[in-house]
């Protein structure tokens, strides 16, 4: 896997994507279903020949990532911004203890596969496959002592369709954020690599407007 600025902003933005869309369900009740689509199925992307490959293929898929990294990162003045840097950087701790228990990281990997059928055969976003995501959320990251406590309206939380659509996506925040440290991402970079960070992940948010317009 590639240890590029480029391939660390593309996971980087898969961890803010999925991050973003916790925040859009805890306060609204909804999200936008192909940025969830892209999030879920990064799960399964087990062996991707490029880091790009992990969510589709294409820049579009992740826009949604490119634009919250970048502005979360330059400006944090909104409630919401800062309650997605929040999950993302709890996002990135728990991986950081995820990745110190093997154990642990083989049940995760099983169960993903096993719930595999269920994406190929009903799809990304059935609420199924959500569902089976979610409980493998709950049995595993979890159980860690320090757990993401997720801040919204609870009219929306306590619906069990979001509350199983944030599990699933706190779960596929974790795979981008061990992928993020596969292409050697570190914590330190979110202080001294800032500037590059975001102006290669607004260059990208560019490049995936045009070819989004096409």
């Amino acid at each position: 896997m590639s240890r590029s600025l480029h391939d660390q902003t593309l996971a980087l933005a898969g961890v803010f994507q999925a991050a973003n869309l916790v925040q859009q369900i805890a306060n609204n009740g909804h999200c936008n279903e192909t940025s969830l689509e892209t999030c879920l199925r990064s799960l399964f992307a087990t062996n991707p020949a490029t880091t790009l490959d992990v969510y589709g293929g294409e820049l579009a898929d992740v826009r949604e990532g490119l634009v919250t990294l970048s502005t979360v990162m330059s400006e944090q003045s909104k409630q919401q911004d800062i309650e997605v840097l929040r999950y993302v950087l709890n996002l990135i701790h728990l991986e950081s203890k995820l990745n110190r228990n093997n154990d642990m990281m083989e049940v995760i990997g099983n169960r993903i596969e096993q719930a595999r059928h269920t994406a190929s055969h009903f799809g990304y976003v059935h609420t199924n496959l959500i569902s089976n995501l979610a409980s493998v959320y709950t049995d595993t990251i979890s159980t860690f002592r320090q757990r993401i406590q997720v801040s919204g309206n609870p009219s929306f939380l306590q619906r069990d369709e979001n509350a199983a659509k944030v599990r699933a996506l706190l779960l596929a925040g974790i795979r981008s954020a061990v992928l993020w440290r596969q292409t050697g991402g570190r914590r330190w970079q979110l202080i001294l690599s800032r500037r590059k960070i975001i102006q290669h992940a607004r260059e990208l948010a560019e490049q995936a407007n045009r070819s989004f317009d096409k």
